[in-house]
């Protein structure tokens, strides 16, 4: 067994799209249209899905925005430098939600970007 996707809803598609491809870097695996259903499907990671977890946007054609709830927590991405990353989402317009630095009550570095839906990303520096 193994982790395939986390879907996440969202309400700007593109916008969405651009965020997880330019912003952090991902591609852009697939994406299809389901007319009948009235939404679409759009597969992003950072590798293939037969050997990687990726992430599954899921744009309901009639629905522009969600309420996020206070279940879901955050997804976590390892990066090289943590400093680095996060000066570079910024340059890119990227929202910080937390700078790097040390997380609290310990010594890995970390930093939490948001996405264009208010999903929250965690940065954590490669140990």
């Amino acid at each position: 067994m193994r982790l395939l996707h986390t879907m996440l809803r969202v309400g700007d598609l593109q916008k969405s799209i651009d965020f997880y491809t330019q912003t952090l870097g991902m591609k852009l695996l697939r994406q299809k249209d389901y007319p009948d259903g009235k939404f679409t499907l759009a597969f992003i990671g950072y590798g293939d899905e037969s050997e990687q977890t990726v992430i599954e946007l899921t744009h309901n054609w009639d629905t522009s925005a969600y309420s996020l709830g206070d279940g879901f927590g955050h997804i976590a991405i390892e990066v090289d430098d943590v400093y680095k990353t996060t000066n570079a989402i910024r340059e890119r317009g990227g929202k910080i939600i937390r700078d790097a630095g040390p997380m609290n009550a310990g010594t890995t570095i970390i930093a939490f970007v948001a996405d264009p839906d208010g999903y929250e990303i965690e940065l954590i520096g490669k140990k």
